[in-house]
């Protein structure tokens, strides 16, 4: 490389998985602590939040990465799911994993005032509020939630959270790279309204997978702060490396805003 950028994409990653080969691409094992070890870095070094995984998924990830990591760029992407910037020729006539943004790529997008961010998800029939209301058990009372800790921590914030809870889309899985100086800032605000989050949810009775309700909060949050502080964003294309079932996922989609059929694992 050329520049003299020092950037960290971590892969959260909780399974064994290929992973894009590059100088920037640091897979990281989510929730390693006491569990069997990937041969990946685990994020239950240093400061950590590791045993909040079944809580946080991949933001024990990225706490980890914000508490730990020495680097001018830090980003996120997933063991499955990578930033992409190919075309739809090279995706047709190349493997997915030869589609993943490489080091070279990603030097011609950095840029210390802007954060790169994926393609929006649409859900074109659906806000943001009703789209998580009925797909997720409990949706309301942790939406509700999080309105009324912004309104007690962070008032300005508020209408931000109005107005990406109208949208028909926005930016999902928690996927960005932004230079570490942002990253820190938005670190600071996500993991302290979750932190207050927790307390207004009662998770008791919650299944496994419905209690990764804070991280999927965040995905919604990041809109938020990012439509807030007036963020100026760079949008690529994302590419999963597993073969998506569009069929089920529409079928999935339409029960839930039809019948309320809720949401019991990851798609």
């Amino acid at each position: 490389m050329s520049s003299s950028k020092s950037a960290a994409i971590i892969i959260a990653a909780h399974k064994e998985a290929e992973m894009p080969q590059g100088e920037y691409y640091l897979p990281l094992h989510v929730g390693c602590e006491g569990r069997n070890d990937l041969g990946f870095t685990g994020d239950n070094t240093g400061d950590n939040i590791s045993l909040r995984n079944s809580f946080y998924s991949e933001l024990t990830g990225l706490y980890w990465a914000w508490k730990n990591l020495n680097c001018e760029y830090l980003g996120l992407a997933h063991y499955r799911r990578h930033f992409s910037i190919k075309g739809f020729l090279f995706r047709k006539t190349h493997k997915p994993m030869e589609c993943v943004l490489t080091d070279d790529e990603l030097e011609s997008l950095l840029d210390p005032e802007t954060i790169i961010v994926p393609t929006r998800r649409n859900y074109y029939i659906e806000t943001i509020a009703s789209h998580y209301n009925n797909s997720m058990y409990d949706g309301e009372t942790q939406l509700n939630a999080v309105h009324s800790v912004l309104s007690g921590k962070y008032p300005g914030y508020v209408p931000a959270f109005d107005e990406v809870m109208q949208k028909t889309s926005a930016h999902m899985f928690n996927m960005f790279v932004a230079p570490k100086r942002l990253a820190n800032e938005y670190c600071r605000w996500l993991f302290d309204v979750l932190a207050e989050v927790e307390t207004h949810v009662d998770s008791s009775k919650y299944s496994d997978f419905d209690k990764r309700y804070p991280g999927r909060l965040s995905e919604i949050l990041f809109n938020v702060w990012l439509i807030h502080n007036g963020i100026k964003t760079k949008t690529i294309g994302r590419i999963d490396l597993w073969r998506v079932n569009w069929p089920k996922k529409i079928t999935l989609f339409l029960a839930a805003k039809a019948f309320g059929h809720k949401q019991t694992k990851s798609s």
